[in-house]
């Protein structure tokens, strides 16, 4: 299966009289574009902001990032989600480098909303804080959720990724800066690297929710109802995973994380010279127990049958998802598939808890991606982008109304004192965490 990016590297993002692209400049006409937004009655709302690294500004709640980009030949870019299903991985994509879209709450936020600085100290905590955002502002009359901790976010989710699509038509016809190659020949036709370790990728995607909605979707299939699945790697770097919206938002993997997912790229860049690298297995998180170790001996069998000799087991989220996560671990070094595991910890404010809700022996390799109740101070930003009220009022992971020994997470000149938990994306799992250990 043969991947072909097509990469434009924006260097500069304004509004224009028409939607375009040249010379590293993307121009947006907003009223198009938000035209394309309010496609969805249930947006009341919307405006386009831009945020660039450097800007005074803070970004709060934002619930999804999302690489605009169009597929050649197709008319939608995530199928099953925004048009009618077909196979991903293979063919040719145009994607806006250097950029991504982000759904930000005009009003409202939620558990699984995070937010982003564009600068200061905050702005080491994100990935996103790098790039330039095309920030769609908005609100939606989808009462039934509005005063919900859990919410869908549906409208507004699904705003971003057509507004995604409808500037990535911008370079549909053009030619690309560069074109990265994704060519992954089947596991049985790989002759000129059987003498090396046959590695396999382990993802357990975001799915708790038994409520259909709020979990990761693949091919626009709810991954609660899903099994673990053996994929062809373009296919997931080729929009085939879209993020939910239920996860403490420092642990959630957006769908830009996903299209970018830099463990992917780099397995690929070790393919054939350190490793065989065989694919990735995308699996779930669950609910009961016997639900998680199905799975695990499902990710264990598929491994062991294409003849993994190690993984790198990568967990979205944490908790509950920790029991996944380590019976995973168990299932693959059970069946002499010797594992690395990724993950966030819990430890607590004062950093001194157990890690992780589950523990066990054979998971002794764990690359730790930082703690989600660390407490961050940030000074006051000189523009909010959304709502900064919402990080106290609306039961994002991280914030609070009121704590009786640190007071509200929003202080009245702005400041905000949260947990890691509310910086948007910002565990990186993924591969990208900024993040290092220290010892004392």
């Amino acid at each position: 299966m043969k991947l072909e990016i097509g990469n434009f590297i924006v260097k500069e993002v304004s509004f224009g009289n028409s939607t375009s692209f040249q010379n590293g400049v993307l121009t947006i006409n907003k009223k198009e574009a938000l035209e394309h937004v309010m496609e969805d009655s249930h947006i009341t709302e919307a405006d386009i902001v831009i945020a660039v690294p450097g800007d005074k500004k803070r970004i709060v709640p934002v619930k999804e990032a999302i690489e605009a980009r169009c597929k050649i030949g197709k008319n939608c870019t995530f199928p099953g989600v925004t048009g009618d299903l077909y196979q991903l991985g293979e063919g040719r994509t145009h994607a806006l480098k250097n950029m991504s879209v982000l759904a930000v709450g005009k009003h409202w936020g939620s558990f699984g909303d995070g937010l982003i600085d564009m600068s200061g100290p905050g702005a080491d905590y994100s990935h996103y804080s790098g790039l330039i955002n095309v920030c769609l502002v908005a609100d939606t009359d989808e009462e039934f959720e509005r005063h919900e901790q859990q919410k869908k976010n549906h409208a507004l989710r699904w705003g971003a990724m057509r507004l995604s699509e409808y500037l990535a038509e911008a370079v549909r016809e053009l030619e690309p800066d560069e074109i990265e190659d994704y060519d992954l020949c089947s596991i049985t036709g790989r002759d000129n690297v059987k003498d090396l370790h046959k590695v396999v990728y382990v993802i357990q995607c975001q799915s708790q929710m038994e409520e259909l909605g709020y979990n990761d979707l693949v091919y626009g299939w709810d991954m609660n109802k899903y099994v673990p699945t053996l994929m062809h790697p373009n296919e997931i770097i080729d929009s085939a995973i879209i993020s939910g919206s239920f996860m403490p938002c420092s642990s959630k993997w957006s769908t830009y994380d996903f299209q970018n997912n830099p463990t992917i790229k780099e397995l690929y860049k070790e393919h054939g010279k350190t490793l065989n690298f065989l694919g990735v297995i995308t699996s779930n998180l669950n609910v009961s127990l016997e639900q998680k170790n199905r799975s695990a001996l499902f990710v264990a069998q598929i491994a062991s049958t294409i003849g993994a000799d190690g993984a790198i087991l990568a967990e979205e989220g944490y908790g509950n998802p920790d029991a996944d996560f380590i019976a995973c671990f168990d299932a693959l070094e059970d069946a002499g598939v010797k594992t690395v595991g990724i993950t966030n910890e819990c430890t607590g404010r004062d950093g001194k808890s157990q890690p992780l809700v589950v523990l066990s022996e054979k998971a002794d390799a764990i690359v730790s991606c930082g703690n989600v109740s660390k407490l961050i101070e940030l000074a006051p930003m000189e523009e909010v982008v959304g709502e900064l009220q919402s990080l106290a009022r609306d039961g994002l992971s991280g914030g609070w109304a009121d704590d009786e020994k640190l007071g509200p997470s929003v202080k009245e000149d702005g400041s905000i004192i949260m947990e890691n938990n509310s910086m948007f994306c910002g565990d990186q799992v993924v591969g990208w965490s900024q993040k290092t250990m220290k010892e004392f």
